[in-house]
């Protein structure tokens, strides 16, 4: 969770949430060997050879992703080094 809060992406799961996720058999704490509660926001990083981020998509609707064409197109310009 570490990068996730150094990129901005990490988010507090309601104790109502955490409930639910154990209803469901789902033990966060037991998870992620911490009891912070918080889960990275769905997040897609395109990074050039350098180290930069060049491309970043991230929702927290994590059933909405990113068009795979624009995916594409952003990874063919920079890997073309645009």
């Amino acid at each position: 969770m570490s990068a996730a809060r150094a990129f901005g992406i990490a988010f507090e799961v309601s104790e109502e949430t955490v409930k639910q996720y154990r209803d469901y058999g789902v033990d966060l704490e037991a998870a992620s060997g911490e009891d912070h509660h918080q889960l990275p926001v769905p997040s897609v990083f395109l990074v050039e050879k350098g180290g930069r981020i060049r491309w970043v998509y991230s929702n927290p609707d994590y059933e909405v992703r990113p068009e795979n064409a624009k995916l594409l197109e952003a990874a063919r310009e920079i890997a073309a080094g645009r």
